[in-house]
C-alpha cells in the first residue's frame, strides 16, 4: 500500500514540475517601446467567451452520454490544448504589459519606486495564479472561475497602462505648450 502512495506522490511531483516549467518562447524580434505601445491592447479579452465555451462541461457530457469514449477523450485533450494555448497568450500579454509599465515608470521617475513594488507584487500574484491554473489544466480540471480572475487581472493592468499613457501624453502636451509660450521671452525652461 505504501508503494501506491509513493508512486502517486512521485507522479504528482512530476506533473507539478512539468506544469511549472516556463512556456515555450516563440521566436521574436527585439522589443522596443514602439512595439510595446502597439501591442498593449487586450487581445485576450476577445477570446475569453470562446475559451469559456471550450471549458464548459455540457458538450463533453453530451458526447460521454452518447457512448463515444474515443471522441470524448480526443475532445477533452483538444480543449485542454486550446485552454493552455490561451493561457500562454494571456501570459505573453501580461509580460508585454509589465514591460510597458517599466517604460511608463522610466518616463515618470517620481513614481518609479512605488510602481516597481506594485509591479513585483502583480507579477508574483499573476505567476502564482498562472502556474496553479496550468497545473489544474494539465491534471484535467477546468477551473473556469480561476481563468476569469486571471483574465480580469490582465485586463485591469491593460486599462491602467492605457490611462498612464494618456496621462503622460497630456503632461507632455502641456509641457510642450508651456515651452513654446515661454520660448523667446528669455525664460529658461528646464
Amino acid at each position: 500500500m505504501s508503494f501506491f502512495y509513493l508512486a502517486a506522490v512521485a507522479l504528482l511531483l512530476i506533473l507539478l514540475f512539468w506544469a511549472l516549467r516556463a512556456p515555450r518562447k516563440q521566436a521574436s524580434g527585439a522589443k522596443n517601446e514602439n512595439a510595446l505601445l502597439g501591442q498593449a491592447g487586450r487581445r485576450h479579452a476577445t477570446y475569453l467567451p470562446l475559451i469559456r465555451q471550450a471549458l464548459s462541461a455540457g458538450d463533453l457530457a453530451f458526447v460521454a452520454s452518447r457512448g463515444f469514449p474515443e471522441l470524448y477523450q480526443r475532445l477533452r485533450k483538444e480543449r485542454r490544448g486550446v485552454a493552455l494555448s490561451y493561457l500562454t497568450a494571456l501570459h505573453e500579454d501580461f509580460s508585454r504589459l509589465l514591460d510597458l509599465a517599466t517604460v511608463v515608470a522610466a518616463l515618470s521617475p517620481e513614481l518609479a519606486p512605488t510602481q516597481e513594488k506594485e509591479r513585483v507584487w502583480l507579477k508574483v500574484q499573476f505567476t502564482w495564479r498562472y502556474q496553479l491554473l496550468r497545473v489544474a489544466l494539465h491534471a484535467g480540471v477546468f477551473p473556469q472561475h480561476k481563468l476569469d480572475i486571471l483574465t480580469h487581472q490582465v485586463s485591469e493592468l491593460a486599462v491602467r497602462m492605457e490611462t498612464a499613457i494618456r496621462e503622460l501624453g497630456e503632461r507632455a502636451a502641456v509641457a510642450a505648450k508651456l515651452a513654446s509660450s515661454l520660448d523667446g521671452r528669455g525664460v529658461d525652461v528646464v
